[in-house]
């Protein structure tokens, strides 16, 4: 037996359970319509809440900054590779975002690794909700901190927590994700503030669903429960609502300062782009002139949901555009997924790891790309394969 066969194997067994993930390629730019695998779909997938990745003021913004700058910044941020419009992109998103100071990573992923990590360490403990995303869980782990889980959006086994273990640690952080990607819930942020300023505990929130979706135009869930200069650590992401790449951390001055020393994606990892950048800003420009992109998308998620459960859907308890489509069985969500894109709507299966087993689902992401009749041929679709498969 090879020393790799195993690896083998075990896709083998992925495949058998219906947990195989058969990675599509896309073919054109992001929007309501895609060509994957050469085939033009509806797109019920992306991330790209407000339309933003082929907006032609990013498009153009990207180009003027090549030209002008070039394309890769050739070094990390602490040596060589702090470019003029990363400290102008800092200075406008802690302006947008209405606190003290914000830093730029690579990614919201990395922007989790820099900052758990640079706060507490192996004397530590952290109070973090048992659904975070993995990227909380792998900052977590990399400190070297105790991690303690408390029950999803539960802030009275938060609170219970921090009772029981709280003395025997020498400094603590509570983190939770903003708004849930996969159910789409959001965290009872104000709840969880006061339980933080009552035992004086740091309190770090990551919004990556929450950025360009939640708050006045999209400022996120701070903006959204008003707790501004209450809340310690904000992490945020450029890849989703913002439609370009890149992670942030928005928060108290000091905190920031300590991550341009400390956070390691910061120092040991190449800068965002150039262009990267200058589409970030133009971004956030588009988001300051109107909330007409946020408003539409609020307005087809709201659409989108109540006509899936009018046909019996079950669509779980988002909050949020998020629309988590509930089938329980892997197997069955990945044949969902299959017949959806045969009838022309590209809609991934979510199954185990990213969600417990037995709570598959298809994750429809509406968007303010997306039509009245766009919305209105994927739920024909739906409808069609809901009836096939015996789902409704």
């Amino acid at each position: 037996m090879s020393k790799i066969d195993w690896i083998q194997q075990e896709i083998d067994s992925l495949k058998s359970q219906g947990l195989y993930n058969n990675i599509r390629t896309i073919g054109s730019p992001q929007g309501a319509w895609l060509k994957v695998d050469g085939k033009q779909v509806l797109n019920f997938c992306s991330n790209n809440y407000l339309g933003l990745a082929n907006h032609p003021a990013l498009v153009s913004a990207a180009k003027k900054a090549a030209d002008d700058m070039g394309v890769g910044p050739g070094a990390v941020r602490s040596i060589a590779g702090t470019m003029d419009l990363h400290i102008e992109l800092e200075k406008r998103l802690a302006t947008f975002k209405g606190v003290e100071a914000a830093i730029t990573f690579q990614s919201g992923f990395t922007a989790n690794l820099a900052t758990i990590p640079a706060l507490v360490g192996k004397e530590d403990v952290i109070f973090s909700d048992r659904l975070n995303h993995a990227s909380i869980i792998d900052g977590c782990r990399l400190s070297g901190a105790k991690i303690i889980a408390y029950e999803h959006n539960d802030v009275k086994s938060l609170d219970e927590q921090i009772q029981a273990n709280l003395k025997d640690y020498r400094r603590a952080l509570i983190v939770t994700d903003g708004v849930f990607s996969m159910d789409g819930d959001i965290a009872p942020l104000a709840d969880i503030y006061e339980v933080a300023k009552k035992y004086d505990i740091l309190l770090m929130v990551d919004d990556a669903h929450g950025e360009g979706v939640l708050g006045k135009g999209g400022r996120g869930i701070v903006d959204h429960f008003n707790l501004h200069g209450k809340v310690d650590v904000e992490v945020g992401t450029m890849s989703k609502a913002f439609g370009v790449v890149g992670g942030m951390v928005a928060g108290k001055a000091v905190i920031v300062e300590w991550l341009r020393q400390r956070g390691r994606p910061f120092l040991f990892s190449s800068a965002v782009t150039v262009p990267d950048a200058a589409a970030c800003l133009a971004a956030v420009d588009l988001l300051e002139d109107s909330t007409q992109l946020v408003d539409k998308l609020w307005a087809n998620g709201k659409y989108f949901q109540t006509e899936m459960k009018n046909l019996g859907f079950d669509t779980g308890s988002s909050q949020t555009p998020i629309t988590p489509v509930m089938l329980g069985e892997a197997p069955l969500a990945q044949q969902f997924s299959r017949e959806l894109f045969e009838a022309g709507v590209f809609a991934m299966s979510i199954g185990y790891p990213t969600v417990p087993q037995g709570k598959a689902r298809i994750r429809v992401m509406n968007t303010a790309a997306h039509s009245k009749d766009d919305l209105d041929k994927g739920l024909e679709a739906f409808k069609s394969v809901g009836k096939k498969l015996g789902v409704i």
